[in-house]
């Protein structure tokens, strides 16, 4: 199977220099460059620290006048030249990299002609953009990656599998001394629910869960989701250091589970059923009880149980039933022997 053909658009009034190594170096991940092209006003001082760039890695300027104060020329250049370079067919896929959300549209619209779109930016880069690409990376990780010393995530094809770090199956990836400063990554907590729905659905089918099922779903979902944004280069360390799951390893394969709850879960309906048994007649609200076992259980959730709500939970406590009261409210109450 032939690699993939990118087009590499940079969008230098947004992008340092100092990535373009970088850049150039992440995209051999996802296949080879037949493009190579910056746009900016080369007429201005502010780009002259892109000149040797230029030069050394063989990327073509394009040059384009700010001749109004105020409008992005730059940007419209781009746009321009990325729909002529999709209409030849020359390319499978390109990579936009700019912090801008000016080039949201454009990503989308690539994407709705069969283009995969590789979105490169700092970490100042609106969520809007993020989410347009069929995969985001923050640049800032990778200058880290280098400095230290986790080098490069094996390759084994899949652009989902390289961006969430599950191609690196050995379970040799390690922890980075230090986390990318970005407010715009999902949160652990997040992720970590996510994934329990994954391997939920799979054993109600009877199915095994993969880590590079969860690291392709992952970013389908998510575009920027990326485990070195958390300090780690294999989504393996990224899930053995969640409390919630056990890996196990089968020849060179890993598969996710969740850990065994049947003790925690059995406490947690012990205390329901006595929060309930002590309100008396009454019952107690449903949201009530919520909040009470999430105060006692800090890390209690009803999906880790396979639920996907707390009232089916509740409903599967033989001792507890829920009932409307005349305002319409739910409310637990003793089920009646």
């Amino acid at each position: 199977m032939e690699d993939k053909r990118f087009a590499v658009l940079i969008d230098s009034d947004n992008i340092s220099s100092k990535y373009v190594a970088h850049i150039l170096s992440e995209m051999t991940k996802y296949g080879v460059i037949t493009y190579k092209r910056i746009y900016g006003d080369w007429t201005s001082t502010q780009t002259a620290k892109w000149k040797n760039a230029l030069l050394e890695y063989s990327i073509t300027p394009i040059q384009q006048f700010s001749n109004t104060v105020g409008k992005n020329a730059t940007d419209s250049a781009l746009i321009i030249d990325a729909m002529d370079i999709l209409y030849t067919k020359n390319v499978e896929g390109f990579c936009i990299v700019s912090s801008d959300s000016d080039f949201t549209r454009l990503a989308s619209r690539l994407r709705e002609s069969g283009m995969d779109v590789i979105g490169m930016g700092e970490d100042k880069t609106p969520r809007s953009f993020r989410a347009a690409c069929t995969v985001f990376t923050n640049l800032e990780i990778l200058i880290d990656q280098d400095e230290e010393g986790i080098g490069q995530i094996k390759e084994n094809g899949d652009a989902a599998a390289v961006q969430s770090g599950s191609a690196a199956e050995s379970g040799t990836g390690t922890k980075a001394k230090h986390k990318v400063k970005n407010n715009n990554v999902i949160s652990k907590k997040l992720i970590e629910n996510d994934i329990t729905e994954i391997i939920n659905e799979n054993e109600s089918k009877g199915r095994d869960t993969g880590l590079g099922e969860i690291g392709s779903r992952l970013v389908k979902k998510y575009s920027d989701f990326d485990v070195r944004n958390y300090g780690y280069s294999s989504l393996s360390k990224f899930l053995e250091e969640m409390e919630g799951f056990e890996l196990s390893r089968v020849n060179n394969a890993y598969s996710v589970k969740l850990k065994d709850n049947s003790i925690s879960r059995e406490k947690v309906e012990e205390f329901a059923i006595a929060l309930v048994a002590a309100s008396g007649k009454t019952g107690m609200d449903l949201g009530v009880l919520g909040r009470k076992l999430h105060n006692k259980f800090e890390d209690f959730g009803v999906k880790e149980y396979g639920y996907s709500t707390f009232a089916k939970f509740v409903q599967s406590i033989s001792q507890l039933e829920i009932r409307e009261n005349k305002a319409k409210n739910k409310v637990v109450h003793l089920a009646e022997q």
